[in-house]
């Protein structure tokens, strides 16, 4: 998927490649979701396709309704009973996002599905939030919109019983009476979503406007029992998320990070990459400020072209407290990330590289410091005779679809790596499990010649034979992960890769990797095992 037209890829743990919105809800909820959690048109059509083949229909004629509408609803009673958290018990509540706006041709047969669906499930077993923007035009909020939108949804058999008003200011009481009255709810089933400072704010609006015991008053939630220690684990989570997002931003010193990219101009592509940084720089007291270099800038063409922006891009490089090159596709800007990262060995600068920004490292470092001056990626120069990039032998090259190295790997330390900065940061684990999405890898035959140079491969996967974790030894933060370690990164608990990276940015890489282990030990003790030693 182009990152400029579809923004993010994100991808789960089952190597399913999905919409960004899933890993919000997984970051946000603290969940694991899987490709079933994923219901598009496209599948459901094959679904039904294949019964008709199997003969499950027994010859019937097959219609949108009932048998797409019935497949729609069995696929959500389905996933909806099944374990998320490391409760591993069956949910109690089923959150289902219907994308979109009222209206679309592509969204009815969904609407109707889960207009019968809501008809099946009975009263206090099913209750819908409809979201609708309230604008705000020479200082009035028009409610038009949201009033339209709702007569839409009802007149296709949805009920909303709480509306969601997405606004910039809070909403006048005038405002919300004039919502409730014309959209047939009470006063106290309009919520306003208002601008927060920080999104990890939003979930306090909504518990400061009662938004829980109305869930709870609808649903029926009085009867579910929670186990002790799982309200005791769910206090504790909330009081974190209280204390880590009720900040006066203000009060922290300003963190300035370098992202240096190939889609720049549209900063959803780099949707998960930005909220790892936000955690970590929350969870480190900064308050942080990225500063977006389109890599193509840093290059010499550009210098003899655009002269002004050659130098403001490394004006931003050379001035940003730490530089991260995150992942992306084709050769274009590659030389001027080389550059960057070239400038961040030789300068000491904290340097994060996920794919392939780990991938550009190491080219880098193979051209400056082991004489492979001719070094390159099989994805840029498929005939180059230094190939120290190459695609991955297992991998189809001819389909460019969902033929990548996906999902959740392990990686495995390598012996002698007791000095590395990110292991520290994993709690000393042996390995860790981290989320993979690519095609290309660094070239085995190449390897002992590389680690000549003083590029430590600290991490490999579990055969040893691909190249996971590149770090130097005598540098304050220089890290390259062949994985995308911004996938698990969550609110409360940041990615490790991410977290040392701004750590050592900030200067508190020593405190933040003390807390880390402090916490690894406690988890042990307590027989935790999994991604969080």
């Amino acid at each position: 998927m182009n990152p400029k037209e579809h923004g993010e890829c994100f991808v789960l743990n089952d190597g399913g490649e999905v919409d960004l919105d899933l890993g919000n809800y997984e970051r946000y909820l603290n969940i694991t979701l899987t490709r079933e959690n994923n219901i598009t048109t496209g599948k459901i059509y094959q679904h039904v396709i294949e019964k008709e083949r199997r003969g499950d229909y027994l010859g019937k004629t097959v219609q949108v309704v009932p048998h797409i509408t019935d497949a729609i609803q069995a696929w959500i009673e389905r996933v909806a009973r099944i374990p998320v958290d490391d409760t591993n018990e069956e949910p109690d509540v089923c959150i289902i996002e219907l994308g979109g706006t009222v209206g679309d041709i592509e969204s009815m047969p969904f609407v109707e599905a889960l207009t019968q669906l809501r008809r099946r499930a009975g009263k206090n077993n099913f209750l819908q939030i409809h979201v609708s923007y309230v604008p705000t035009i020479n200082g009035e909020q028009k409610t038009k919109p949201t009033q339209h939108a709702v007569k839409s949804v009802r007149s296709a058999g949805l009920i909303p019983d709480l509306i969601a008003c997405r606004c910039e200011l809070p909403l006048e009481q005038s405002t919300i009476a004039k919502i409730a009255h014309h959209c047939q709810v009470e006063i106290e089933q309009v919520v306003a979503v208002r601008d927060m400072p920080t999104i990890y704010q939003v979930p306090i609006l909504l518990e400061d406007q009662g938004l829980v015991p109305l869930l709870r008053e609808t649903l029926h939630l009085e009867g579910v029992s929670i186990a002790p220690a799982l309200k005791k684990k769910g206090d504790a989570i909330w009081k974190r998320w209280r204390e880590l997002t009720i900040t006066k931003d203000h009060f922290y010193e300003t963190l300035n990070i370098a992202l240096v990219g190939k889609y720049v101009e549209l900063h959803d592509s780099y949707l998960s990459v930005i909220k790892s940084l936000e955690h970590s720089a929350m969870r480190c007291r900064r308050k942080l400020n990225i500063i977006w270099v389109d890599a193509e800038n840093l290059e010499p063409h550009i210098r003899a072209a655009e002269p002004a922006r050659f130098h403001k891009a490394w004006h931003d490089v050379c001035t940003a407290q730490g530089i991260l090159v995150p992942g992306g596709f084709g050769q274009r800007g590659t030389e001027g990330m080389m550059a960057a990262a070239k400038w961040a060995r030789d300068n000491k600068t904290p340097y994060l590289g996920i794919c392939l920004g780990m991938q550009i490292a190491v080219i880098e470092h193979a051209r400056e410091m082991c004489g492979i001056t001719g070094a390159t990626s099989e994805e840029f120069d498929a005939k180059a005779d230094d190939r120290v990039i190459i695609f991955m032998p297992e991998i189809d090259k001819a389909t460019m679809g969902g033929t990548m190295r996906l999902g959740l790997r392990p990686t495995l330390f390598q012996p002698g790596s007791e000095w590395s900065k990110l292991r520290a940061m994993y709690g000393e684990a042996p390995a860790v499990l981290e989320r993979h999405r690519h095609r290309y890898e660094v070239n085995p035959a190449y390897i002992e010649k590389l680690e000549q140079g003083g590029l430590d491969f600290i991490g490999k996967d579990e055969l040893g034979e691909r190249m996971e974790i590149v770090e130097l030894k005598n540098h304050p933060y220089f890290v390259g992960v062949q994985y995308h370690p911004e996938y698990l990164s969550r609110v409360l608990e940041p990615s490790k890769p991410y977290l040392g990276f701004i750590a050592a940015s900030a200067g508190c890489l020593p405190q933040i990797t003390a807390e880390l282990l402090q916490e690894a030990q406690e988890k042990l003790a307590n027989g935790v095992n999994g991604n969080d030693f």
